[in-house]
């Protein structure tokens, strides 16, 4: 039996091995004779190998899909303004980060209709959809067309975030790789709202609100339903359907989107119907929303935080494009509007009927469409009802002006000069435009709260449109008279007083054999005389400030110059008469200091920044407050910050120099401003030529200057001088910001003494009071203690006292006779003017 079963079992085994063999042999028969077979065999194993590897390859650099779980997108810094409303923002891209409640439901049915039907459904890739994708990119090989996404919703956040944008087959399997994973680590709610806040849709706009707000100016929760359609089909081509040239392909594309709604249930074929009947009603493109016409104040905050924290996301996460900072700023809309409106009115004044001072810029008809040009150069201007065109064609007489929104219209007022590719001001005129001119001269304004340096308005030009460079911090120009308020500074610092006598004559000091006497004289002329140091510098004369600084010692005033921030000079004498450069924000900030008591502070135009939390990251003011952080009050006197700035000046010499120049308002060379009624101080300067013209002064609250001239000096005219170019602009901006104006009197600083004295001499005086006149002869004048003039007795006086005492000396004494027993008593007479203890 055992001997039967084990043949049976050999049988078996060979029958195995001769099948088997059969069959191999077969197979080996096939791979010899069939080189098809060993091909395809070949093809396939370096095939799977080739992705094996490339799988590999792209794992291997693959981000990590958990990332998304503390996804920071970039986002714009956002400006306030000193009432802490948003005044700017600065961004490349428009971002507004929302919620998924704040999603509308049709909003999110019309972005899964048009992109992903079965978005709620898959695992992050839909491989009907790729597989699409693929025969599309494999027939368009080498055509140089663009094959179709078929992307999912997941996998476009993943390249939107952190694939990118490459157009390459190792992007799309990362992008599939990534999508899988995403659909691991996120809800689906979770992967809808990054991808609707972080698609790119046009107009510089990434994710629906910001978009929303660019198309029609709406939240989304705003948004009507063929506006949401419209919204949906922005990812294909945001910048095609977003242009008014190709608006019926947009209908055409939003149409299909409400027909997809109706097919996957999300809308009846009705509300289709009735969103179809509607124009797409795209507002049109803003160049920068929310600004404010601050544009010198703010590119001045751009270019401070820029130098402070970098400019883009690789230079750290608060920087200014990506970072999403709050900043708090100074800029005070009031006064800034006022600032600008004076500036250009005191311009347009100054030129007059100089007639047309050529174009803006000018393009190159050759280069292309000129409105495109125009369009692509940023420039505009915002004054009035002006607009900014180019010349599009010129024929004798007649022209058409063209705009950066390619629209055309005729041109009047034609000067003789102009030609085609001119860039030019107009202003409308019937049915066309009128030519207009932007005045050649330009300036800069500054105003400034004088006690902590806070930069209030700023005004670098005409318009920030038409170029941003700034007058007011970056235009290095002579300021003239107005620093001689520091060399008169610097005399009562080194033993002079209001009061002292100082020559007005011919000054002139010899300068070394090769170059002889340097003799200087007053503007226009003239002088003679011996007159207070008040009244030199009212008149702002030159031979006495002169004078004033060589006999306090020119290094003296230099140091003066230096230690208030105007600028770093040589000890030449003309340097006190404004011959050094500097910036309209240096002297209005030198002029702080004299309000504030000697006490210097930086300018500033950032009060703090924040992070996108709302953490402060950096504050302008550092001062310490002992006790401002206590949790209750603990009886005893409230906390204050202590002073701001430094002591760069005496502050009694401060106050006495501002008193000083409170005489130039009321009877000096900025009476302009006097009928404006309010306490005021300031210094006019005027270049030699004259080529700049300036006014610094203001009130115990606000201090501001001015400077006009032309970019590149030269002479504005003979008649141009600092009261009647500068100060107007001054005066202009005081009216239009009145309110703000206390009219508060500037305060003494503990160590002066105000005196009587007789404005001309100088000398105190007794029997007299001043006035509000400005013209009456005794003013109160502040010195220092042991400063002021000594007293000084009237002849008349001391006689008619003397007369006095004599008769009550003869009373006395004929009293003493007629007293019988009081005159025995007494050994000697006692003298009245003993008696008295002396008489002074």
């Amino acid at each position: 039996m055992s001997d039967t079963i084990q043949g049976a079992d050999e049988s078996a085994a060979y029958r195995i091995r001769r099948d088997a063999s059969g069959l191999f042999a077969k197979l080996r028969n096939a791979w010899r004779q069939n080189r098809w077979l060993r091909g395809a065999c070949y093809a396939l194993m370096v095939a799977l190998i080739g992705l094996f590897g490339l799988w590999i390859f792209v794992a291997r650099d693959l981000p990590d899909a958990e990332t998304l779980l503390d996804y920071e997108p970039p986002l714009p810094s956002m400006v306030r303004g000193i009432d802490g409303e948003i005044v700017h923002s600065y961004a490349r891209e428009r971002r507004v980060q929302l919620q998924f409640k704040d999603f509308p439901k049709r909003l999110i049915d019309a972005y899964t209709s048009a992109e992903d039907k079965t978005f709620w459904t898959h695992g992050g890739i839909d491989l009907g959809g790729f597989v699409g994708a693929v025969i599309d990119y494999t027939r368009k090989i080498g055509s140089g067309e663009r094959a179709v996404g078929g992307s999912t919703i997941t996998q476009q956040v993943a390249k939107n975030i952190l694939v990118g944008d490459e157009y390459s087959v190792t992007r799309k399997l990362k992008e599939m790789l990534l999508a899988s994973r995403i659909e691991g680590v996120l809800s689906k709610q979770e992967i809808i709202t990054l991808y609707l806040n972080e698609i790119p849709l046009g107009r510089r706009s990434f994710g629906v609100q910001a978009a929303s707000r660019a198309y029609f100016d709406k939240d989304v929760a705003d948004l009507d339903l063929h506006e949401m359609a419209f919204m949906a089909i922005l990812p294909k081509a945001p910048e095609r359907y977003g242009r008014a040239k190709f608006v019926d392909d947009a209908i055409g594309r939003r149409n299909f989107v409400l027909d997809q709604m109706v097919s996957n249930g999300h809308i009846t074929a009705a509300e289709a119907s009735a969103a179809k009947a509607q124009p797409l009603g795209l507002v049109a493109q803003r160049s920068d929303p929310n600004t404010s016409d601050a544009g010198y104040f703010l590119e001045e905050v751009r270019r401070q935080l820029i130098d402070r924290y970098g400019e883009q996301a690789e230079n750290g996460p608060y920087s200014v494009y990506a970072g999403g900072l709050w900043v708090r700023t100074s800029l005070d809309a009031q006064l800034q509007d006022g600032a600008r409106d004076a500036l250009r009115a005191g311009l347009l004044r100054y030129h007059g009927s100089r007639g047309w001072r050529g174009p803006v810029a000018t393009l190159d008809p050759g280069n292309g469409d000129l409105t495109s040009q125009l369009a692509s150069s940023a420039l505009g201007i915002n004054y009035e009802n002006w607009r900014v065109g180019v010349v599009v064609s010129r024929s004798g007489g007649s022209a058409r002006i063209g705009f950066s929104d390619g629209s055309e219209a005729p041109l009047s007022g034609l000067p003789d000069a102009l030609k085609t590719g001119d860039v030019i001001a107009v202003s409308p005129a019937g049915s066309g435009w009128r030519v207009r001119t932007v005045p050649e001269a330009s300036g800069g304004f500054v105003a400034q709260d004088p006690h902590n340096g806070r930069v209030l308005a700023l005004q670098g030009g005409f318009d920030f449109r038409l170029g941003s460079f700034n007058r007011a911090t970056q235009a290095m120009r002579q300021p003239g008279s107005t620093i001689k308020p520091f060399v008169y500074a610097t005399g009562l610092d080194h033993g002079m007083s209001p009061s002292s006598m100082i020559p007005d004559q011919t000054y002139c000091f010899f300068q070394g054999a090769r170059l002889g006497n340097k003799c200087f004289r007053n503007s226009g002329g003239g002088g003679g005389g011996v007159h207070t140091m008040r009244w030199g510098l009212e008149q702002s004369r030159n031979l006495m400030t002169v004078r004033i600084a060589m006999d306090s010692g020119m290094d003296n005033v230099i140091r003066t110059f230096d230690r208030m921030g105007i600028g770093k000079y040589d000890s030449y004498p003309s340097f006190a008469l404004g011959a050094g450069e500097t910036t309209v924000l240096r002297m209005v900030n030198a002029y702080s200091a004299l309000v504030n008591h000697g006490r210097l502070n930086a300018p500033t135009v950032i009060d703090f920044v924040q992070d996108r939390r709302g953490k402060v990251i950096w504050r302008a003011d550092e001062r310490e407050c002992t006790g401002c952080n206590m949790a209750e009050w603990d009886g005893n006197p409230m906390p204050r910050f202590g002073e701001s700035g430094r002591q760069v000046m005496d502050g009694r010499t401060a106050y006495q120099t501002v008193h000083m120049l409170e005489g130039v308002v009321q009877r000096g060379t900025g009476t302009v401003l006097r009928d404006l009624d309010i306490p005021l101080f300031g210094k006019t300067g005027t270049t030699t030529g004259p080529k700049e013209t300036w006014f610094v002064g203001g009130s115990p609250d606000i201090v501001a200057g001015v400077y006009v001239g032309f970019d590149q000096p030269r002479n504005m005219g003979g008649y141009a001088q600092g009261g009647t170019v500068a100060a107007p602009i001054i005066k202009q901006f005081i009216k239009e910001t009145r309110e703000r104006w206390t009219g508060r009197p500037f305060i003494a600083p503990e160590g002066v003494r105000m005196v009587r004295v007789d404005r001309r001499s100088g000398k105190r005086v007794f029997d007299g009071s001043p006035s509000d006149d400005p013209r009456a002869a005794i003013i109160w004048e502040a010195f220092k203690p042991d400063t002021e003039p000594p007293r000084e007795k009237r002849s008349d006086q001391v006689d008619q006292l003397r007369e006095l005492v004599l008769a009550q000396l003869r009373r006395q004494r004929a009293g003493a006779q007629q007293s019988n027993s009081a005159a025995s008593q007494r050994e000697e007479t006692v003298d009245f003017v003993q008696e008295q203890g002396g008489l002074y």
